[in-house]
């Protein structure tokens, strides 16, 4: 049903934002066929719940069997993209580099997903999404002031600055494709997609309206109508009030608008104000502040947890989460009116789908069984 649907995409399986961006793919109707060593699988009950792999079939391969390379390099020839995580190099000396399957597909698009990119004093070195986010200026930017940098979970570099830039590499270059016939490198590398992710940003300071100290600024918890504030019952609320006439509305709805206060934007009062709006806000619980701000223009939130956002009723109205398998999991985003995403089906076990997939993608079961035999599928 998907806008993708026909594309046909090898993932060479990795971890996080490489199995991330072919989830998005995947959940938008390409057929994304993933390989990956058919041992270490955490146990048929436990894989509902690996969502990064949902919507694809695994083959078990060993890339280490000459006979499996050929097989990737055949399974190049069928697709229309290849998405790999390896380290630079790795990929070349295991004979499925850009080179090897862009002779047998010239019209291939080749997804490198690294850290640190192809090239670089830093790119042969490990590495994890804090790393990445850290050189890329982050996150230095995440935290309050006087206190170390807090990590941003790891939504920053693996799937905002990787997954996600990506996904999105990948498609240009299938539309680039389709006009040229030729297919080219997309080099996704989590530092820069970190550091693209801070393009307002770094506007911003050019314009001398960001201060570099972090918890400083209007939207990264300096200001006092910018924030997440604790409630009565120990939950937390977010407020956004940013704009004139959304201070206003705060101020109205926490009683404060009879009060003598400084200007909205006046930073050197901004942590005696945090204070006054802090000791407002725990005088009602979440559910308090809810009924009273929910449908206002303060630009407010309640502060749910992963277990509680699938609950809320807008969420619920709009579909947001969906459970397949059992499980509670995102629903595909962005949204189509004619061509929706969907989930197609559950993650597989590693190795569950290989005579399926690979029938589907062109080869006899006597092929299948050859490879079988000789120790390069299972």
């Amino acid at each position: 049903m998907g806008p993708l649907k026909g594309y046909r995409i090898v993932e060479i399986a990795g971890i996080g934002p490489g199995p991330f961006a072919c989830m998005m793919l995947a959940d938008m109707g390409a057929d994304v066929i993933r390989l990956e060593r058919p041992t270490g699988a955490r146990g048929v009950d436990a894989v509902p719940a690996n969502v990064l792999n949902r919507g694809r079939r695994s083959v078990g391969i060993d890339l280490k069997h000459p006979d499996a390379i050929e097989l990737a390099l055949r399974l190049v020839e069928g697709a229309d993209a290849l998405i790999e995580g390896f380290r630079p190099g790795v990929a070349e000396r295991l004979g499925i580099g850009p080179d090897a399957c862009l002779a047998r597909n010239p019209r291939l698009v080749y997804g490198r997903m690294t850290g640190w990119g192809q090239d670089g004093p830093y790119a042969s070195m490990a590495g994890h999404d804090i790393n990445y986010i850290a050189l890329a200026g982050a996150l230095a930017h995440f935290g309050r002031p006087g206190q170390p940098p807090v990590p941003p979970i790891n939504m920053v570099g693996d799937f905002g600055g990787g997954g996600m830039l990506m996904a999105f590499g990948v498609v240009c270059a299938l539309l680039e494709a389709k006009s040229s016939g030729e297919g080219q490198v997309v080099d996704a590398a989590m530092v820069d997609g970190s550091a693209t992710l801070m393009a307002m940003v770094h506007g911003i300071h050019a314009m001398g309206l960001w201060d570099v100290e972090r918890g400083r600024n209007i939207i990264d918890g300096g200001a006092h109508f910018y924030d997440a504030y604790e409630t009565a019952d120990g939950q937390y609320v977010s407020i956004g009030s940013i704009e004139p006439q959304f201070y206003a509305e705060l101020l109205r709805l926490t009683g404060l608008e009879s009060e003598d206060l400084p200007a909205q934007m006046d930073r050197v009062q901004w942590p005696a104000l945090k204070e006054r709006v802090a000791a407002r806000f725990k005088e009602k619980t979440r559910a308090e502040w809810c009924e009273l701000m929910e449908g206002t223009d303060v630009c407010f939130a309640p502060v749910l947890t992963l277990e509680e956002a699938p609950q809320h009723p807008h969420n619920v109205a709009r579909q947001t989460f969906v459970e397949v398998a059992g499980v509670t999991q995102p629903a595909p985003a962005p949204r189509f009116s004619r061509t929706p995403g969907e989930i197609s089906r559950p993650p597989s076990a590693p190795a569950a789908d290989t005579d399926e997939a690979l029938a589907d993608w062109g080869l006899s079961e006597s092929d299948i069984a050859k490879l079988r035999s000789a120790g390069a599928v299972a």
